[in-house]
């Protein structure tokens, strides 16, 4: 199973329209470029978290409390279309982003939007609607497909991995969320010798 596929096949034609007139950005190319960007920065960013000691079993806790997956039941209705959900933790995409990214949020909008062409804010709001879209999918990976957290680093490895092996971006992304911190990532790209991290369609 590959949760960035399993994310990016949800982003339906509708949906994109969607997000573009949310986030107030000029084209849909845009809207979609910068939404993969995002769920793949995400899942790497989950992915490093995962393989922290402990980790795993913080992350299972957190969908076991506030990711049941059903906002893959209705992801329009639940993140643009205002259909609410019982617990309200499982919509708050600016909390999730606090516990994926930490610091790494302005530096990832940096990056996303220098990809997408999209500005800082329009990225931080794009983040804040598709986090618990990530965080849905995993929960429901764990109801369906026995995900604990015995596996759930494997699960999160394998398919950054194999984005890796298929588009550039998610090598840089790696590469963001592993840096040393020192708040400049721009610089950290720069040195790598890499202007743009995603292919355009």
């Amino acid at each position: 199973m590959n949760v960035i596929e399993l994310l990016q096949g949800q982003l339906s034609e509708d949906l994109v329209g969607q997000l573009t007139q949310h986030i107030g950005a000029e084209s849909r190319s845009q809207t979609e470029t910068a939404a993969s960007g995002v769920i793949s920065t995400l899942v790497a960013g989950l992915n490093k978290n995962a393989a922290q000691p402990g980790g795993a079993d913080l992350l299972v806790a957190a969908l076991d409390r506030d990711h049941d997956g059903s906002v893959l039941d209705d992801v329009a209705g639940y993140l643009l279309g205002g259909r609410s959900a019982s617990n309200a933790s499982t919509l708050n995409g600016a909390g999730i982003l606090k516990h994926v990214l930490g610091a790494k949020q302005a530096g990832a909008n940096q990056v996303l939007g220098k990809a997408s062409g999209l500005d800082s804010d329009q990225i931080q709001k794009l983040m804040i609607t598709l986090a618990p879209m990530v965080l849905s999918a995993l929960g429901k990976a764990r109801k369906e497909k026995a995900v604990d957290a015995g596996n759930i680093s494997d699960l999160l490895s394998g398919s950054v991995r194999s984005q890796v092996n298929q588009k550039q971006e998610m090598g840089i992304l790696e590469r963001l969320l592993d840096a040393d911190g020192d708040g400049s990532v721009m610089d950290d790209i720069a040195d790598l010798g890499m202007k743009f991290f995603m292919n355009r369609k």
